[in-house]
């Protein structure tokens, strides 16, 4: 499996969240569906807040649908084990990699999110949604995953500040 440093060259910002899985799932592919296509209400909100406020600057929006995609955001590439999902914009790049991983009788889901910021837009995006990102991936996992909680990535500190 591909080292989550390869999965985006030159990223300068990631955070990780892993849970158990409450039920198991096939593959990363459907832990991805099960967690993105169904935020709670709260999310969805606030992504079609942030859908409204980037479209006026030109950027990309996430359209919250099914299909290729989980959650809106673009599947790039699939194995059962993990599924990294994103896109490139004028102001960042960035990942979502879902890994799927046995352990005994327990399944553990790990959610890494790895941004390339691009210039000064991407860092003032990124220091203004962090916050809300924050909150937003393990509330996320919670109804599905139990014992969710942020995890270090290799030898960097758990949650590296926006």
């Amino acid at each position: 499996m591909q080292d989550i440093e390869d999965i985006l060259p030159d990223a300068d910002w990631r955070d990780r969240y892993q849970g158990e899985m409450v039920t198991t799932e096939p593959s990363s592919l459907d832990v991805s569906r099960l967690l993105l296509d169904h935020p709670p209400t709260w999310i969805r909100s606030l992504m079609a807040l942030r859908n409204r406020v980037v479209a006026l600057f030109g950027l990309r929006t996430v359209e919250m649908v099914a299909g290729t995609s989980a959650g809106g955001f673009p599947v790039l590439s699939s194995t059962p084990q993990r599924t990294v999902l994103g896109f490139d914009d004028r102001h960042l790049d960035f990942r979502i990699v879902v890994d799927l991983e046995e352990k005994g009788s327990r399944q553990m889901v790990s959610i890494t999110t790895i941004v390339r910021r691009k210039n000064l837009f991407g860092r003032l995006y990124l220091f203004v949604v962090g916050p809300f990102h924050r909150r937003i991936v393990p509330a996320t996992m919670r109804p599905f995953c139990a014992n969710v909680r942020p995890v270090s990535i290799g030898s960097e500190r758990v949650n590296r500040p926006a």
